[in-house]
């Protein structure tokens, strides 16, 4: 028990990828359901794996927990170094979960070159672990990287008829954003081997990042660089284009994981290294000729024409597929836009909304995959009726939209309540804005669900259509549990959340969240091995009432 508690971050990140080594050995060649069975175990395997965080997880406890450490590429400061805090358990938690759901929705879905397709998602699953734990820039960036190819081959090889068309374009814009993030993070590397305690060698541990005193001006181009990386991958405006072709032709649970985990790796990204590392970037200002806003600004007025142009894109698409992609841009935009609120509220409500956004939306692609399995056609024409023919399928799917829409009582209220009141309290107008992608959003899922499931059949071919069977229920069913799981009471979710978020805060807003501070570099590292040296970083005490009209500093 010692051993698997001291290295449980490794034994979640690589369940997957030693799933993906045992698939390419010789008995499961040819041999489809076997292959179906021992992913979709793996898969279950490494859901049951990861629930220990929920458990052992310390909410109360400053610092990384569950640290592994140890010397990789001493000569040029490389260690293998993963620690979470509750932004990561929660992705984590997450990102196993859709992993069991996406594996197991492609059971009938996917046919041909059924041994390669399960070892490329258990490959996928792993990066995108990885990235969650890395506490190492360089460790870090081979995860994010790692993360890609399988990506781009479950899009080139199983997609639809415009596959490779998606798959370079995602492949491109990922790459290019990845380079120059990987220029950001070599100049705060070169920087490091100035300081006293790292000549020589310099470092890539964040955690000693965190110590730095960046000079202003390299804080302004390395946010500029990370920016390029992780905005390309949430996506915002105006770098989302490569998502909707992405989504569209990808298969049903490259779409699920896609929505669900890999979006989020991006506005992870800003949480746990743009922020913490260059809050003086923030508040430089940028020239664009007749304008001349913040950075912060900046990234506002982006995160809001993401909320409101995807909206709007969203109500003339006519393929269902496309419109969740848009209204994906338009609910990650909200995410944006609480996480530069710059307070404790809007900073939680970011992150909650990235967990509830990966249910709902990761719901609504299983949703339209459901359909097409049936039909082999997301054309939104092409329905109509279908709730008197699939009762269950349509309850299952009002639920989801709703949830989506963010109606009290489920997942999404709670996230986009916290996000607009954060946003209130940073600045009133932003607030405003925000609310029209709310309405705008309500009335292309309302529209989209009356078109599909209201009224009278009236294409022969959805008369006879079959409702749920057992294993697609198993596939929505969890996600409708905890859609109302957070909407009742989402209290579990949010007590990850309050001290790095009321921390963070603390970086990034000195003048109202700094007083909260706490030094609490002596804190122990729960989970840690026995000798392992006490967390660099500080946490903060719960976060202070923001008063109406504040704004960020």
């Amino acid at each position: 028990m010692d051993f698997f508690r001291e290295h449980l971050l490794s034994i979640i990140t690589y369940t997957p990828l030693v799933g993906a080594l045992v698939l390419l050995l010789p008995p499961f060649k040819g041999q489809d359901d076997r292959v179906r069975w021992f992913a979709n175990g793996v898969a279950v395997l490494g859901f049951l794996v990861s629930l220990p965080l929920w458990f052992w997880f310390d909410r109360e406890a400053s610092g990384f927990q569950f640290v592994e450490r140890g010397a990789w590429i001493p000569s040029i400061g490389v260690s293998y170094h993963f620690g979470i805090d509750g932004v990561s358990a929660l992705l984590i938690l997450l990102t196993t979960l859709l992993g069991v759901i996406a594996i197991l929705s492609s059971w009938t879905a996917i046919t041909d070159r059924v041994r390669q397709y399960y070892v490329f998602l258990l490959l996928l699953q792993a990066g995108m672990l990885g990235v969650f734990c890395a506490l190492d820039m360089f460790l870090f960036y081979v995860f994010w990287e790692v993360m890609l190819v399988p990506m781009y081959f479950l899009i080139g090889i199983w997609g639809g008829v415009r596959r490779l068309y998606a798959a370079i374009k995602f492949f491109l814009y990922t790459l290019v954003g990845s380079v120059v993030m990987l220029l950001g993070i070599l100049a705060v590397y070169f920087h490091s081997r100035t300081v006293d305690a790292f000549k020589g060698t310099g470092t890539f541990d964040v955690t000693e990042w965190y110590k730095f005193q960046l000079d202003p001006s390299l804080q302004f181009w390395v946010f500029l660089a990370f920016f390029l990386g992780f905005a390309i991958k949430v996506p915002m405006f105006p770098f989302h284009t490569w998502l909707p072709d992405a989504h569209v032709e990808a298969p049903t649970a490259g779409s699920v994981i896609l929505a669900g985990v890999l979006l989020k790796m991006g506005t992870y990204g800003f949480i746990r290294f743009s922020l913490p590392l260059l809050p003086a970037a923030l508040g430089q200002t940028l020239n664009f000729w007749l304008w001349r806003p913040t950075i912060l600004e900046f990234m506002v007025v982006l995160s809001i024409i993401g909320i409101v142009y995807a909206a709007l894109v969203t109500l003339v698409q006519s393929d269902m597929k496309k419109l969740i992609a848009y209204s994906s841009v338009s609910h990650l935009g909200f995410c944006m836009l609480g996480m530069f609120a710059l307070n404790p509220l809007g900073l939680e409500g970011s992150v909650l909304q990235m967990i509830n956004h990966g249910l709902s939306t990761g719901g609504l692609f299983l949703i339209v995959g459901l359909i097409y399995e049936r039909r082999h056609t997301k054309a939104i024409a092409e329905f109509g009726g279908l709730a008197s023919v699939m009762p269950v399928y349509a309850t299952l799917t009002l639920i989801i939209f709703l949830a989506s829409m963010g109606l009290p009582l489920l997942n999404g209220f709670i996230g986009e309540l916290m996000i607009l009141q954060g946003a209130f309290s940073a600045n009133r107008v932003w607030a405003y804005w925000a609310v029209s992608g709310i309405v705008l959003g309500a009335a292309y899922l309302l529209w989209l669900y009356q078109r599909v499931f209201w009224g009278k059949v009236t294409n022969e071919e959805n008369r006879h259509l079959k409702d749920l069977n057992r294993r697609e229920l198993a596939t929505l069913v969890p996600l409708v549990v905890l859609c109302f799981w957070i909407g009742v009471y989402p209290k579990p979710f949010l007590a990850f959340l309050h001290k790095p978020m009321a921390h963070l805060a603390g970086i990034v807003n000195p003048e109202r969240f700094g007083s909260q501070a706490q030094v609490a570099a002596t804190a122990p590292v729960h989970g840690a091995p026995s000798g392992a040296a006490p967390p660099p970083v500080t946490m903060l005490a719960e976060p202070e009432v923001v008063p109406e009209g504040g704004r960020p500093h």
